[in-house]
Protein backbone atom coordinates (compact mmCIF):
# COMPACT_ATOMS: atom_id res chain seq x y z
CA UNK A 1 0.00 0.00 0.00
CA UNK A 2 1.44 3.30 -0.92
CA UNK A 3 1.07 6.04 1.73
CA UNK A 4 1.89 9.90 0.68
CA UNK A 5 2.66 12.53 3.20
CA UNK A 6 2.77 16.30 2.35
CA UNK A 7 4.43 18.93 4.37
CA UNK A 8 5.72 22.77 3.89
CA UNK A 9 2.22 24.52 3.40
CA UNK A 10 1.75 27.83 5.09
CA UNK A 11 0.89 31.01 5.07
CA UNK A 12 2.87 33.43 2.80
CA UNK A 13 1.94 37.05 1.46
CA UNK A 14 1.95 37.93 -2.30
CA UNK A 15 5.36 37.37 -4.00
CA UNK A 16 6.78 34.99 -1.53
CA UNK A 17 8.03 31.16 -1.98
CA UNK A 18 6.98 28.01 -0.45
CA UNK A 19 8.70 24.66 -0.93
CA UNK A 20 6.23 21.39 -0.61
CA UNK A 21 7.69 17.99 -0.05
CA UNK A 22 5.74 14.47 -0.32
CA UNK A 23 7.24 11.61 1.20
CA UNK A 24 6.09 8.06 -0.27
CA UNK A 25 6.33 4.84 1.20
CA UNK A 26 5.32 1.53 0.04
CA UNK A 27 5.56 -0.39 -3.09
CA UNK A 28 6.03 2.27 -5.59
CA UNK A 29 7.84 0.71 -8.14
CA UNK A 30 5.40 0.62 -10.77
CA UNK A 31 3.91 3.98 -10.07
CA UNK A 32 5.50 6.11 -12.53
CA UNK A 33 4.42 9.12 -12.02
CA UNK A 34 3.91 11.54 -9.68
CA UNK A 35 1.74 14.86 -9.19
CA UNK A 36 0.64 18.22 -7.40
CA UNK A 37 -3.03 18.66 -7.48
CA UNK A 38 -5.23 22.00 -5.82
CA UNK A 39 -7.86 23.15 -4.50
CA UNK A 40 -9.34 25.75 -3.64
CA UNK A 41 -13.00 26.17 -1.99
CA UNK A 42 -15.33 25.78 -3.77
CA UNK A 43 -13.88 24.58 -6.68
CA UNK A 44 -12.89 21.33 -8.63
CA UNK A 45 -9.18 19.87 -7.90
CA UNK A 46 -6.96 20.76 -10.49
CA UNK A 47 -3.51 20.10 -11.87
CA UNK A 48 -0.77 21.91 -11.12
CA UNK A 49 2.38 19.65 -11.83
CA UNK A 50 3.46 16.26 -13.02
CA UNK A 51 6.88 14.24 -12.97
CA UNK A 52 7.57 10.87 -14.36
CA UNK A 53 10.33 9.19 -13.40
CA UNK A 54 12.15 9.79 -16.19
CA UNK A 55 11.82 13.64 -14.90
CA UNK A 56 9.90 14.43 -17.68
CA UNK A 57 7.60 17.19 -16.60
CA UNK A 58 4.43 18.54 -16.97
CA UNK A 59 3.17 22.17 -15.83
CA UNK A 60 -0.25 23.86 -15.97
CA UNK A 61 -0.46 27.07 -17.73
CA UNK A 62 -0.94 29.59 -14.99
CA UNK A 63 2.18 28.25 -12.97
CA UNK A 64 4.40 27.81 -15.46
CA UNK A 65 8.05 29.45 -14.86
CA UNK A 66 7.11 30.73 -11.24
CA UNK A 67 6.47 26.24 -9.81
CA UNK A 68 9.24 24.09 -10.33
CA UNK A 69 8.35 20.24 -9.80
CA UNK A 70 11.19 18.10 -8.76
CA UNK A 71 11.92 14.56 -7.45
CA UNK A 72 14.24 12.55 -5.35
CA UNK A 73 13.51 8.84 -6.47
CA UNK A 74 16.41 7.79 -4.08
CA UNK A 75 14.50 8.49 -1.28
CA UNK A 76 11.28 8.65 -2.56
CA UNK A 77 10.20 12.22 -2.41
CA UNK A 78 8.58 14.99 -4.50
CA UNK A 79 9.15 18.63 -4.00
CA UNK A 80 7.32 21.36 -5.43
CA UNK A 81 8.91 24.93 -5.65
CA UNK A 82 6.51 27.65 -5.52
CA UNK A 83 7.90 31.25 -5.69
CA UNK A 84 6.02 34.23 -6.80
CA UNK A 85 2.99 33.14 -5.22
CA UNK A 86 -0.48 35.04 -5.71
CA UNK A 87 -3.48 34.83 -3.68
CA UNK A 88 -5.16 32.82 -6.25
CA UNK A 89 -3.03 29.97 -5.65
CA UNK A 90 -4.34 29.82 -2.38
CA UNK A 91 -6.00 26.22 -2.45
CA UNK A 92 -5.02 22.54 -0.77
CA UNK A 93 -1.98 20.95 -2.24
CA UNK A 94 -2.31 17.63 -2.86
CA UNK A 95 0.42 15.13 -3.54
CA UNK A 96 -1.00 11.92 -5.92
CA UNK A 97 0.87 9.30 -7.47
CA UNK A 98 -0.44 7.34 -10.49
CA UNK A 99 0.65 5.93 -14.04
CA UNK A 100 -0.31 8.67 -15.82
CA UNK A 101 1.31 12.36 -15.82
CA UNK A 102 -1.97 13.46 -17.00
CA UNK A 103 -3.29 16.39 -14.82
CA UNK A 104 -6.29 14.73 -14.40
CA UNK A 105 -7.44 13.18 -10.98
CA UNK A 106 -9.18 10.10 -11.88
CA UNK A 107 -6.15 8.84 -13.37
CA UNK A 108 -4.46 9.17 -9.95
CA UNK A 109 -4.82 5.98 -7.57
CA UNK A 110 -3.19 7.59 -4.31
CA UNK A 111 -3.30 10.28 -2.66
CA UNK A 112 -1.76 12.49 0.36
CA UNK A 113 -3.79 14.11 3.09
CA UNK A 114 -2.82 17.76 1.91
CA UNK A 115 -1.58 20.50 3.16
CA UNK A 116 -2.49 24.07 2.93
CA UNK A 117 -1.25 27.37 1.12
CA UNK A 118 -2.46 30.26 1.94
CA UNK A 119 -1.24 33.64 -0.11
CA UNK A 120 -2.55 36.99 1.32
CA UNK A 121 -1.69 40.04 -0.60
Amino acid sequence: QVQLVESGGGSVQAGGSLRLSCAASGYTYNRDCMAWFRQAPGKEREGVASISRGISTVYTGSVKGRFTISRDNAKNTMYLQMNSLKPEDTAMYYCAAGTSCRLTPSLFSYWGQGTQVTVSS
